[in-house]
Order: structure tokens, then C-alpha cells, then sequence
């Protein structure tokens, strides 16, 4: 049980293999006062807690070099699910087979200093996402022209907007090396500009590197993916062709 990540070549042509996938959290109800009230309460059988169950028996696989899109309103369980994959949270039921490295653009910042410049918050991430600094310095200014903050680097970050530190997050995440990327949402980071650049850059991986997207755009399902699945209640509740499943997606509204 769990998420197990294994050489690429073991698992033929999938990336991705999900087994009977199940994942619940704990929401509390009411607070215990106490010790005698906790004591109290656990004689009585009162929990303090719920059991919300989000992720209700998945199955599927995702090939190698396919572009997978995963849909479903809020609270469906999608975000967890790549959560799941990325080894953030660990299910209770079910396996998570992952052929090769995987690089999840899930908290894109995560890890960044306001107190250091755009230059040092570089070095820094790149550190974390395992690079030297002999590489960094190799990306350097490839990560600044893509971001487009070439006069900034050696401002602060907390004088950055939100806009500019995402640009600058996406930027170096995007020079991580791994066989899968796990995107949520990362293609809205940005203005207009900036977010084609985006669409331009993911365009371009398309049957070169394995991509699972969580969206809530159908003209990006239909754009990016070459299947798509449909999440509702923690299920799967269709999948296969982006334009059926975006259709379901959208008669859910009706």
C-alpha cells in the first residue's frame, strides 16, 4: 500500500499505474475541553472527528509520453489525487506504481526567502530541486528571459508582486529533470502574455514527456490531453476521448 516509485524501464510502457486508490481525512467536530471531557467522551463513543472520504476506489493507468488531463469540480477529489501521486499525502487503501522521477507543479515558490534577492531565490530552488550551482549558473539566464525579470534579480522578493514570483517559480520549476510532470492549474500563472508562453511551452512537450494536468478549462483538456478523466465524489465517473469527457464535465452544470 502506498505510492512506490521505481526505475522507468521496469514498467514497459506506463508511467502511471493506480490500484484501488482510496483516501480519507479526518475533519474534527467539536473540541474536547480537557482531559476529563476527552476521557468522557471516549467512553461515551463520541468522536471528535468525521471521516470524509475523498478518493473512493480509482483505478487507471497513464502511458508513457501521454498527456492526461483530470477533471472534476471542486472538491471531487483531484487535487488530492495528484497529491497522492506526488507522495504528499499517503492513501489508506489502494497502490500507486510510478515508473521514473516525477516532478510535481503543485506549490509552485514553495521554498522561496522574500528576504533574498530574485538571483539568490534562483540558487536557492535550484538547489531544492537538486541542481549544482555549476548548473544553475548554466540556466541562469535562460530562467531570467523566460520570467521576463531581468531588471529585478537583484531586488528583494517581498517587493516582487505575486505575479512576478510565480513567473519566476514556474520558470526554474520548469528546468527540473523528470520522466512525469504533475501540473495543477499551472497553466493560468501569470497575464495573458505570459500564460502563452506557458500554453507554447507545454504545447511543446507533447508526446516527448508523460504530463498528468488537473484543470478546470476544457479548452485546455481539448487543446493539451490525448485522454482526460472525469472525477466526481471521489470516483471516476468517465474517461477516455478530451472532447466526451469535457462534454460531461460540462452537462454536470446543467
Amino acid at each position: 500500500m502506498g505510492t512506490r516509485v521505481m526505475n522507468a524501464e521496469d514498467g514497459g510502457d506506463v508511467a502511471i499505474r493506480v490500484k484501488h486508490l482510496h483516501k480519507s481525512f479526518k475533519l474534527p467536530t467539536e473540541r474536547a475541553w480537557g482531559l476529563k471531557q476527552a476521557i468522557f467522551n471516549r467512553l461515551k463513543g463520541i468522536k471528535g472527528f468525521k471521516e470524509q472520504k475523498v478518493l473512493r476506489g480509482l483505478d487507471f493507468e497513464v502511458k508513457k509520453g501521454e498527456f492526461l488531463g483530470i477533471v472534476g469540480r471542486n472538491g471531487s477529489g483531484k487535487s488530492t489525487l495528484l497529491k497522492v501521486l506526488s507522495g504528499i499525502y499517503v492513501p489508506e487503501k489502494g497502490d500507486v506504481e510510478i515508473y521514473g522521477t516525477l516532478v510535481p507543479f503543485i506549490e509552485l515558490g514553495v521554498g522561496f526567502n522574500p528576504e533574498l534577492t530574485g538571483r539568490e531565490n534562483i540558487y536557492l530552488n535550484g538547489a531544492l530541486l537538486g541542481f549544482s550551482n555549476a548548473e544553475v549558473d548554466e540556466m541562469y539566464d535562460e530562467i531570467v528571459e523566460f520570467a521576463e525579470l531581468k531588471d529585478f534579480m537583484d531586488q528583494k522578493l517581498k517587493n516582487y508582486s505575486s505575479g512576478m514570483q510565480v513567473r519566476l517559480a514556474f520558470s526554474i520549476a520548469i528546468r527540473a529533470r523528470g520522466d512525469i510532470l504533475i501540473l495543477d492549474e499551472v497553466l493560468a500563472v501569470g497575464d495573458a502574455a505570459f500564460q502563452q508562453k506557458c500554453n507554447d511551452y507545454f504545447a511543446s512537450l507533447h508526446g516527448n514527456q508523460t504530463v498528468v494536468l488537473v484543470t478546470h478549462s476544457m479548452d485546455n483538456v481539448r487543446k493539451f490531453c490525448d485522454r482526460a478523466i472525469l472525477i466526481e465524489d471521489g470516483k471516476i465517473k468517465c474517461e477516455g476521448d478530451p472532447e466526451k469527457v469535457a462534454d460531461e464535465y460540462m452537462s454536470l452544470w446543467k
